[in-house]
C-alpha cells in the first residue's frame, strides 16, 4: 500500500502537467479555428489560384504563374523566408480538343473524351476501328492477339461504389487508365479508351496520367465519360461490329524548369529540424484544380498563416511548400526530398493535404508504432471539431519521398464521397468548394502542426 503511495505521489507532478498541457492546448486549438472559420485567407487564396490563374499543368504558363502567385501570398503575409527551389517538370501539351464518337453502322454518335496525359496523338485523321471490350487485363490476355490486332481496345471496369472509401474504390480501378493502353498494344490494339474513375454517371470525361511500358508499343489512349462508356457497352452488345473514332492532337515536349514554392517560419529552439505542411500546385490543363489540389495549397499556407498571426512561436523551422508535378511525374516531391538529403536536413514529420477541400474527418499516419501511439493520443483534441479518424494511413504522394529519410508522414483525410466527381476533371471549379469546409481543413492542419512542433513525434 505504501509503494502505491509512493509511486502516485512520484507521478501526481507529471498528471498536473499533462492536465494543464491538455487545457492550455484545447484553448490554443479553439483559437486556431475560431481565427480561421472568421478571419481565413484560404477561400479567397483558392478564389484567385483557380479564377485568376487557372488550369496549371507542370510546364505551362499557368503553373508558372501560379508559382509567382504563391510566392508572393507568402511574401505579403510576411513568412519568415520564401524561396524557389528548381526542379525538371515533363511538359506535355493536349491541343487542340478531341473528337470522339461512336460508330453503329450509319449511326454515328458523338461522345465526351478526354486524352490521357502522357498519350501520344492519333494520326491527324483520327482512329476509327473495332472495339474489344473488357474489364481486367487478364481478360484481355485471354482474347489474344488474334481478337485484338488493328482494334480499340476498351477498359470499362467501373469504380466498386459499394466502397465507402472512395480512395478504395479508385486504387481497384485506376490500373486500366494508367497501364491499359501498353498492355492493349501488347498485343496489337491501335488504340486504347478507358471508363471514366469516377463514382458518378454523368458527361464529363476525367483525364489523369498514363504511363507506357518499356519495349511495348505507343498507341493514342484516352478517357470516355461514364456515360459514353454506358451507351458503348450497350451498343457493343446489340451489334459487336460497333466502331470507334476518335482523334486528339497531344505532343510530349522536353522537360522544362520550374519550381517548388517555400515559404517558412524560422524555429526558436531547433531552427535546422523542420515540420512541413503542403499541397501540389500543378493540375491538370482541363479544369481550375480547385478539389485537385489548389485546396492542398492554399490549406497549407493558412495552416502557417494561422500560426504566424495567433503569436506562436515555433520550436522547429515550420514550412509550407507547394509542389510541382505531382499529376504526371511527382518530380516536385523527389526533388524536395533530394535537396533535403543533399543538406542533411532534418525532417521530423510532414502533412499533405491532396484529396479535396471537403470536410476534414481526420488524418492518416504514417510512421513507427511509437509515433502513431503518439499522435493518436491527441485524437480528444480534435473530437470537438470533428476529427474522429485519426490512427494509421497514408501521407500523400509529394511527401511519400520524404518517408525514406526517416520522416513521419500525415495525410489529411476530408470526406471522400464528392471528391471523384471532380478528380481530373472540367468540373473541378472553384464553385464547387465549400469556403466552411476548407476552413475547417486549414485550422485542422495547423492544429496538427502545432502539436507536432510543441510535442515532437518521439
Amino acid at each position: 500500500m505504501k509503494k502505491t503511495i509512493l509511486v502516485v505521489l512520484l507521478l501526481a507532478p507529471l498528471f498536473a502537467t499533462a492536465q494543464s498541457d491538455y487545457k492550455e492546448d484545447s484553448i490554443f486549438i479553439r483559437k486556431i479555428f475560431n481565427t480561421a472559420l472568421t478571419d481565413g485567407k484560404s477561400y479567397e487564396m483558392l478564389r484567385h489560384l483557380t479564377l485568376n490563374v487557372g488550369p496549371r499543368l507542370s510546364g505551362s504558363a499557368g503553373a508558372a504563374k501560379a508559382v509567382e502567385y504563391t510566392r508572393d501570398v507568402m511574401k505579403d503575409e510576411k513568412f519568415d523566408h520564401v524561396f524557389l527551389q528548381n526542379v525538371m517538370v515533363p511538359h506535355w501539351v493536349r491541343g487542340a480538343k478531341e473528337q470522339a464518337a461512336i460508330v453503329n453502322g450509319k449511326q454515328k454518335v458523338s461522345v465526351p473524351l478526354v486524352a490521357l496525359g502522357g498519350s501520344i496523338a492519333t494520326p491527324k485523321t483520327g482512329i476509327t476501328a473495332g472495339v474489344i471490350e473488357v474489364k481486367t487485363f487478364q481478360e484481355l490476355r485471354d482474347l489474344g492477339t488474334e481478337k485484338v490486332k488493328g482494334r480499340i481496345v476498351f477498359f470499362n471496369r467501373p469504380m466498386d461504389t459499394t466502397k465507402l472509401n472512395t480512395f478504395d474504390a479508385y486504387g481497384g480501378a485506376v490500373d486500366q487508365r494508367g497501364a491499359g493502353a501498353s498492355e492493349a498494344a501488347k498485343l496489337g490494339a491501335i488504340g486504347c479508351i478507358v471508363r471514366s474513375v469516377t463514382t458518378r454517371l454523368d458527361d464529363v470525361p476525367h483525364t489523369g496520367s498514363m504511363r507506357y511500358a518499356s519495349g511495348a508499343p505507343m498507341i493514342p489512349a484516352a478517357a470516355i465519360s461514364t456515360n459514353a462508356a454506358e451507351l458503348l457497352s450497350k451498343t457493343l452488345k446489340s451489334n459487336p461490329e460497333t466502331q470507334f473514332f476518335f482523334k486528339q492532337n497531344c505532343e510530349t515536349f522536353p522537360d522544362a524548369p520550374s519550381h517548388n514554392v517555400i515559404g517558412e517560419l524560422k524555429g526558436s529552439k531547433n531552427p535546422a529540424e523542420f515540420m512541413v505542411v503542403g499541397g501540389h500546385l500543378d493540375s491538370w490543363d482541363i479544369a481550375q484544380g480547385a478539389h485537385d489540389d489548389g485546396a492542398g495549397c492554399v490549406q497549407s499556407i493558412e495552416a502557417v498563416r494561422l500560426l504566424k498571426v495567433l503569436g506562436y512561436k515555433p520550436n522547429n523551422t515550420l514550412r509550407a511548400v507547394m509542389y510541382m508535378n505531382e499529376e504526371n511525374g511527382l518530380k516536385g516531391g523527389i526533388a524536395y526530398a533530394d535537396s533535403a538529403k543533399s543538406k542533411s536536413e532534418k525532417h521530423v514529420a510532414a502533412i499533405e493535404s491532396d484529396r479535396g477541400g471537403f470536410t476534414p474527418l481526420g488524418f492518416g499516419i504514417v510512421g513507427t508504432a511509437a509515433q502513431k501511439a503518439k499522435i493518436i493520443g491527441w485524437q480528444k483534441l480534435f473530437k470537438p471539431y470533428g476529427l474522429h479518424e485519426i490512427g494509421v494511413g497514408g501521407g500523400g504522394a509529394d511527401i511519400g519521398p520524404l518517408g525514406q529519410q526517416g520522416t513521419v508522414l500525415l495525410g489529411l483525410i476530408p470526406d471522400s464521397q464528392r471528391y471523384f466527381d471532380y478528380h481530373h476533371a472540367a468540373n473541378d471549379t472553384f464553385d464547387k468548394v465549400s469556403r466552411r469546409e476548407l476552413e475547417l481543413g486549414a485550422a485542422s492542419m495547423a492544429a496538427m502542426l502545432y502539436l507536432l512542433d510543441k510535442y515532437g513525434v518521439n
